[in-house]
């Protein structure tokens, strides 16, 4: 079977770890292509990347047995020049956190997602909340395959963890870890209620928003023995 993932590259969080997972899985089965498709003359651009990569995507052609599509990727569904049968992979759908001047256009990307699902032959979800939400709104051969994790990455040391406060000064108090500085996961509601709390009140990953906790940007092992290290995590996310 010839298989093609149409991807365009994102960071290194969430849905893209489960993608890159996959895509390792389905690579040493089958005959497997990973079409990346992203802004080469306007990527220092923020506003006009997308738009490049979107004319990219239309213009895509080939015949698969099977193609892997994300959010933009089934936008395009019914102008691109591919053949062959098309899953779509759904993490999730929503873009009320986004900046108020982008919201309006991807409301309007969001009808034609929602269109264009009628085109594909299966919906893959990695909840059970969001293959609820596509079979309530009558779309058939939903299916559902959890996040996969690699649990051998999972085991810390405690000689880990102490070398972790170490390195970044973590001592004299707990961690609670409020999760990806950014609003969709809710760090300005869990910083406002425990912001007067003695302890070390860690967000990760790029800043999205301004908080006055203290913000790491880790490797995937540094992230771990953080998690690790955390008395507590709060997982507030609102998408």
């Amino acid at each position: 079977m010839k298989i093609g993932w149409i991807e365009i590259v994102k960071k290194r969080y969430g849905g893209t770890i489960f993608d890159k997972l996959a895509q390792g899985i389905i690579s040493k089965n089958f005959d497997f292509e990973l079409i990346s498709v992203n802004a080469k003359y306007l990527k220092k651009i923020r506003y006009l990347r997308m738009p490049e990569a979107l004319i990219y995507l239309c213009n895509l052609r080939g015949e698969k047995d099977l193609w892997i599509r994300n959010f933009f990727s089934t936008i395009t569904l019914p102008i691109d020049k591919t053949k062959g049968k098309n899953l779509a992979i759904a993490h999730h759908i929503d873009f009320s956190t986004l900046p108020l001047v982008s919201r309006p256009v991807f409301f309007l990307l969001e009808k034609f997602f929602y269109q264009n699902l009628k085109k594909v032959d299966a919906i893959l979800t990695v909840s059970e909340y969001w293959r609820r939400h596509f079979l309530d709104k009558g779309y058939k051969n939903v299916y559902k395959i959890y996040n996969g994790f690699d649990l051998s990455l999972f085991n810390i040391t405690e000689q880990e963890v102490t070398e972790f406060k170490k390195r970044f000064n973590f001592s004299g108090k707990p961690i609670v870890y409020l999760g990806n500085c950014q609003k969709a996961k809710g760090v300005l509601e869990s910083y406002d209620v425990l912001k007067n709390l003695d302890v070390h009140l860690v967000t990760s990953g790029r800043v999205r928003v301004k908080v006055s906790a203290r913000n790491l940007e880790l490797n995937y092992r540094d992230y771990l023995r953080l998690l690790k290290a955390s008395s507590v995590v709060v997982a507030m996310s609102k998408l």
